[in-house]
């Protein structure tokens, strides 16, 4: 599998322009803090997994950890999910499973995400799978060692030899378009 494909669906120099224009605007103090973040792109309150899953996607672009995504930060975050290679965001999806930062996934934090994900990726039923279900096929196909932890290199090569796994692992829910269509929301 080794390199993905171009996205066949990238952003053009105007739109980058507008989501600089909408940050400077939404956030004059140069600082996004999360329910700012949430608003922009348009997450409901209501959904605790969208809500949940949107705040580990922030948590992961904060770099310096002081609850607010900087210009820098958010310009990162919005190249790293639109045009992000393949590598990339298979380390950026390792980072938002590894949620205590030791380096290594447990199946805790593999199957606290992919329930997330399950309730909004899957709703319509297309997979007869549970969440814990999925996290053990995950663990049998990705961890080479079978010492329950998955670690970079693991999660990395497990999710480039595996096409299952890898539409699982590497966190992708059409990102672009959900830009795309939350931006067109604001005022």
């Amino acid at each position: 599998m080794g390199q993905e494909e171009s996205h066949t669906e990238e952003m053009d120099l105007a739109q980058i322009q507008e989501l600089c224009i909408v940050f400077m605007k939404e956030c004059p103090s140069g600082a996004l803090h999360l329910h700012e973040f949430k608003r922009i792109f348009g997450v409901a309150s209501t959904s605790p997994e969208e809500c949940l899953y949107i705040e580990t996607i922030f948590r992961s672009f904060d770099t310096n950890q002081d609850n607010a995504l900087d210009f820098l930060e958010y310009v990162a975050a919005l190249h790293l999910i639109l045009r992000g290679n393949l590598e990339d965001r298979l380390k950026w999806s390792f980072k938002m499973y590894d949620k205590d930062g030791n380096g290594k996934l447990d199946r805790q934090e593999v199957r606290r995400l992919i329930r997330i994900i399950y309730k909004i990726k899957f709703q319509t039923g297309e997979v007869s799978m549970t969440p814990s279900e999925i996290c053990d096929r995950i663990f049998e196909l990705v961890d080479q060692n079978h010492d329950g932890q998955i670690t970079l290199a693991e999660f990395m090569a497990g999710a480039q030899k595996d096409e299952w796994v890898m539409n699982l692992l590497k966190l992708d829910i059409n990102a672009t378009n959900w830009v795309l269509q939350n931006c067109g929301k604001l005022p």
